[in-house]
Parts: structure tokens; C-alpha cells; sequence
């Protein structure tokens, strides 16, 4: 019963679809011609063939329907979406009881990823943005998870690696690769630093800026190159 009512929902679906799409719009249109060569009798008896005629036409040369263009997030709203889920990944992990050691190293990971999460220029570090996107939603979620598991089965066995060890270490690579993604975020601010400063160096001396365009050059008066890409 319900998958004949789901079938005829979608039939009706596709024939409202039809009925307001421009191919039937353009067919109409060319009925209606047919139509008023009926009333001033140039179609005669063979009325009826000329106005479905005149339809299919119509609805043939008709351009075909533009589809609507996918919407893509931009590196905006993806740096959006991503905080929201920092935000529920620091819910997570300050709900469960860490091991003092695995604390602190979630507390360090927790400050770092706030603040890289706080800077605007992951549009142009995409491979740096990854590595955000992973330590959040996988990374530290799956390690946190992993040893809460594995502290429940260590109260039947004893053997292998305490899971609260193995915790602070897996919290510590993570912390170590985002280190080396702060690295490379403080690197390319810095080079825009210095491409901004020889930009107003050159607009300076270009301007006649005379001893203002002096007092901005390195040691003995030679102009700072601007930085490698």
C-alpha cells in the first residue's frame, strides 16, 4: 500500500514538473497559434493535426531546463562547520575522566587547536586545513574512544601496554603534527609581513618619499629583497 502511494506521489511529482517546465510552456504557446489559424480558418478540417502539431513543435524547439549549479562550501563555511565540531569534540572529551597525564596533553591539544581554529587564512593552506580536519573529527575523538575501551578490558587481563599511556601518546602525535601546522601558518604569516613591507617600500620610493622611504631600508641603506614564495 504504501510503496503504490509513494509511486503514484511521484508520478504526480514528474507530471506538476512537466506541466510548469518551458518545453510545455513553448508547446502551449504554439497550440495557441494553432488555435487562432483555426478561427480564421486557414487550417480547415485538418484543424486538430495543426494545433498538436504546432504543439510538438513547440515543445521541441524549446531550450532545454538549466539545471540549478550545486552549492559548495566555501573555505568559510567549512572553518565554520569545523569549529562546530571542535566545539562538540571539547563536550566529548571533558565528559569522560582522562588519566592525569592524558589530561594535560588533551588540555595542551585542546588550547592549540583553538587557536589555530582562530585564524582566517586556511583557504590558501589546504593541506594544513586537512590536518585540522582530521585531528578533530577522527584523531582525537577515535583515541579517546580507543582507550575507553581498552580500560574496560584491562580489568579482565593485564597484559599489553596500559591504554592510559598509550593515550598521552597518541594525544602527543597529534599535538606534534599540528605543531609543525602552526609552524607553517606563523611561516607564511610572516613572509606576508615582509612582502606587505616591501610593497610599501617600493610605493615609497616610487612616490618620492625621500628620507620616509630611507628610513624603512636594511643596514647601510640596501633595500630588504622581497621574500621567496
Amino acid at each position: 500500500m504504501d510503496t503504490s502511494r509513494r509511486r503514484v506521489s511521484r508520478d504526480k511529482g514528474r507530471v506538476w514538473r512537466y506541466v510548469e517546465s518551458g518545453r510545455n510552456l513553448a508547446g502551449c504557446a504554439g497550440g495557441l497559434a494553432g488555435l487562432a489559424l483555426t478561427f480564421t480558418g486557414v487550417s480547415g478540417a485538418y484543424w486538430p493535426l495543426v494545433v498538436v502539431g504546432l504543439y510538438g513543435a513547440g515543445a521541441l524547439i524549446a531550450p532545454p531546463e538549466r539545471l540549478a549549479v550545486p552549492h559548495f562550501p566555501d573555505a568559510a563555511e567549512q572553518l565554520g562547520v569545523l569549529r562546530e565540531d571542535f566545539g562538540r569534540l571539547r563536550e566529548y572529551v571533558a565528559s569522560v575522566e582522562l588519566p592525569p597525564a592524558a589530561h594535560g596533553r588533551a588540555v595542551e591539544l585542546d588550547g592549540l587547536l583553538g587557536a589555530l581554529l582562530g585564524h582566517e587564512e586556511w583557504a590558501s593552506d589546504p593541506d594544513g586545513f586537512h590536518v585540522l580536519t582530521r585531528a578533530v573529527r577522527e584523531d582525537v575523538p577515535e583515541a579517546v574512544d580507543t582507550y575507553l575501551r581498552a580500560r574496560w578490558w584491562t580489568r579482565f587481563t593485564a597484559s599489553g601496554e596500559p591504554p592510559e599511556r598509550l593515550l598521552e601518546h597518541q594525544l602527543g602525535l597529534v599535538q606534534r603534527e599540528l605543531a609543525g601546522v602552526a609552524e607553517g601558518l606563523r611561516d607564511a604569516v610572516e613572509r606576508q609581513r615582509e612582502s606587505h613591507t616591501y610593497v610599501l617600500e617600493e610605493r615609497s620610493d616610487t612616490g618620492g618619499g625621500g628620507a620616509s622611504g630611507a628610513g624603512l631600508r636594511g643596514p647601510a641603506g640596501k633595500r630588504r629583497r622581497p621574500p621567496m614564495p
